[in-house]
């Protein structure tokens, strides 16, 4: 009989429905329970892609006999991160303080107050590696809990008031100046790997966050040291096993410092923010390879992460049959040379197997291999090798394919619309910049109520009941702001604009200009969260300094302005002490000491030849974080079109700061040089 779980949306949760356990979804009366049974509580978090929270579901919350002794003396709840990334930040929080590390299935234990006081992630079903069994842990738990309660809340109540005494470094109000910055670069320089690109060692991320900022620090300062670590780690990763070299798209790291072997699921966020890094790469160099990889990826997103309601699901497992009914990782994307000579013939498969490295050892588990691409794919005929690619793509479409989160979440759908809409304006692909307002309209129609507050979540067009939270409103603005420069539609203006006023409304604190991750008015935790530290996407923190900095740019809106380069005052503080971990505010700082620039294109009609030219141009300039308003001059949408005439009757552009432009001009290779220097 399906347990609680089976009434959420949460795809994660209704994995656990059928568990014999006797789950409680995150909610007070679950709290209750445990206090009228006088038991503790089991919280464990985790993600409907996560291996090892498939695993340890197979082996303990499957198991019978498990369940049985969970469900006589715990109450035991069951959180998707993705849809409460509060609750998980706060207990991930005490996990890490408690054991210097933390990861997923985090597995915590609480008082019925909610107060944690035994941590851990993963347990095996029996003791190996110096970890004891889960059930050893649930019995020690529980002894505990009988007879040393007083210790117990002694415990619980010290890391509680811990918790709350953590403060962090805001660094005042000032927006790091030059000097922070280059000193961010410095510390970059020191932790970047030459030989192999990316940061650090394994396992290896991509970097994407990072990458923009150095990016925008190469468009502004003309460090070639910068653009070459950007270029660099982008050629590594694009030739790795981490990129999917037939269907597009990037898994989630690499375990390994050469970028071969992925943990295989792919997420919505990693890719939206890869493409849309490609795309700027693009832009600043004109490589062909960040051209490739940018379209692949948004295609990818397209075709295999958009759901019939018009948004973007959230990931895609790790895990797939491997042919025989067992799950298993990387199933669906690796090859044998065995499995290519079966598609492709003894000739075809030999040329498959030296173009992407495939061989009889192999570079994953059981003899397989994850395609890689050669650094001089000049010596393959170009004709053969789309032919492979084609028919190892059609093959592999008839392998049983990953699982698919069906939740939107709305952060990541921000992240989506704006890497969707850059890149379909750069490469005339009017295809993708549909998708992008077909997941805004979504995010308009469902996600938002009258009040313009935000949903976390939504599937199969039903919302969900989590609030959104800061990267939420920060990350949903981003893209809608990059909407309104692409398409030239005030409304996604006015949208962001009701999403930072409540921003600015709940979320930031008066005093000191620190940001919050949950609203004021928001559920009440054993902590209110607040982290400024860029993590697999931009904290909400530096998601809603950039969107505050861009609508300012965009209205003149003074507030705005003031609460963002309020906001970077920690990454001044931060980003010269750990630059790898604040890559987006670095980027958003990057834009604030250039201006950011704002151009505004005006022209008798927006079908009009010499206005497109000039708007295209305008998008492709590598300034940080330049802003495009574009309409005629009797609009009233944009605020930067007003009082900017036509030149004799004649498209132009403006370039301005602060809204002071500059001369305007009606030639596209001079707006290019204008915002190239």
């Amino acid at each position: 009989m399906p347990n609680r779980l089976a009434h959420e949306t949460s795809p994660y949760l209704l994995q656990h429905a059928d568990n014999p356990v006797d789950w409680w979804p995150w909610s007070e009366e679950a709290f209750e329970e445990a206090r009228q049974r006088e038991v503790p509580v089991l919280l464990s978090v985790g993600y409907s892609s996560c291996h090892w929270c498939h695993v340890m579901a197979h082996e303990s919350f499957e198991d019978q006999e498990t369940a049985d002794y969970l469900n006589a003396h715990f109450v035991s709840v069951k959180v998707d991160r993705e849809e409460r990334p509060d609750v998980d930040a706060v207990y991930m929080e005490a996990v890490q303080a408690a054991t210097g590390q933390g990861g997923w299935p985090m597995t915590v234990f609480l008082t019925p107050d909610a107060e944690p006081f035994y941590f851990g992630t993963y347990f095996p079903p029996a003791a190996r590696h110096g970890m004891p069994s889960f059930r050893q842990v649930l019995e020690g738990v529980r002894s505990a809990w009988a007879d040393r309660r007083d210790e117990v809340a002694e415990v619980a109540g010290k890391i509680v008031r811990d918790l709350a005494g953590r403060e962090i470094s805001y660094g005042g109000t000032e927006a790091p100046g030059e000097e922070d910055l280059a000193q961010a670069l410095l510390g970059l320089t020191r932790e970047y790997d030459p030989q192999r690109g990316g940061f650090g060692g394994a396992p290896k991320f991509p970097p994407s966050m990072v990458i923009e900022f150095l990016l925008r620090h190469h468009a502004r300062t003309g460090a070639e040291g910068a653009l070459q670590m950007a270029q660099d780690t982008c050629e590594r990763m694009a030739r790795g096993g981490i990129y999917d070299q037939l269907g597009g798209g990037f898994a989630r790291y690499s375990v390994d410092r050469d970028w071969v072997v992925p943990h295989f699921e792919k997420m919505l966020y990693d890719n939206a923010l890869l493409c849309r890094v490609y795309a700027h790469l693009w832009r600043a160099t004109g490589s062909e390879l960040a051209r490739r990889v940018a379209l692949e990826t948004a295609d990818f997103m397209v075709r295999e992460l958009r759901t019939d309601e018009g948004g973007f699901a959230s990931a895609l497992d790790a895990d797939s049959d491997d042919g025989t009914g067992k799950h298993v990782e990387g199933a669906y994307y690796v090859w044998t040379p065995q499995q290519l000579r079966e598609v492709l013939g003894d000739d075809d498969a030999e040329l498959a197997a030296a173009y992407f490295g495939v061989t009889e050892e192999g570079t994953f588990e059981q003899g397989s291999s994850v395609l890689q691409l050669p650094q001089h794919e000049g010596v393959f005929d170009a004709e053969k090798v789309a032919s492979v690619k084609e028919r190892l793509l059609s093959a592999r479409a008839d392998r049983p394919a990953p699982g698919r989160d069906d939740k939107i979440v709305a952060a990541w759908n921000g992240l989506a619309i704006a890497a969707l809409a850059e890149t379909g304006a750069y490469f005339d692909r009017p295809d993708l910049v549909d998708a992008a307002l077909g997941a805004a309209d979504l995010l308009v129609r469902l996600h938002l109520d009258d009040a313009a507050r935000l949903a976390r979540t939504s599937k199969d067009g039903h919302v969900g009941a989590n609030a959104g939270v800061l990267e939420d409103y920060g990350d949903v603005a981003e893209g809608f702001l990059a909407l309104a420069s692409v398409t030239g539609e005030g409304v996604w203006l006015d949208f962001a604009g009701f999403l930072l006023d409540h921003v600015l409304a709940r979320f930031v604190d008066e005093e000191s200009g620190a940001l919050y991750d949950t609203a004021a008015d928001a559920e009440q935790l054993i902590r209110r969260p607040q982290d400024p530290t860029d993590n697999a996407a931009p904290s909400g923190w530096s998601a809603a300094a950039g969107a505050l900095l861009s609508y300012a740019a965009q209205t003149g809106a003074e507030p705005h302005r003031a609460a963002a380069e309020k906001a970077l005052g920690v990454v001044k503080a931060l980003g010269p002490r750990v630059p790898r971990f604040i890559g987006w505010g670095l980027a958003v700082a990057e834009a604030n000491l250039d201006g950011p620039r704002e151009v505004a294109v005006v022209g008798p009609a927006m079908d009009d030849p010499a206005t497109k030219a000039l708007h295209h141009t305008a998008l492709l300039a590598t300034a940080p974080g330049a802003v495009v308003a574009v309409g005629t001059p009797e609009s009233d949408e944009f605020p930067l079109l007003v009082d900017r005439p036509l030149q004799q009757g004649q498209p132009a552009a403006y370039v301005c700061r602060n809204f002071t432009c500059d001369a305007p001009t009606a030639d596209p290779d001079r707006l290019r040089t204008v915002l190239t220097s």
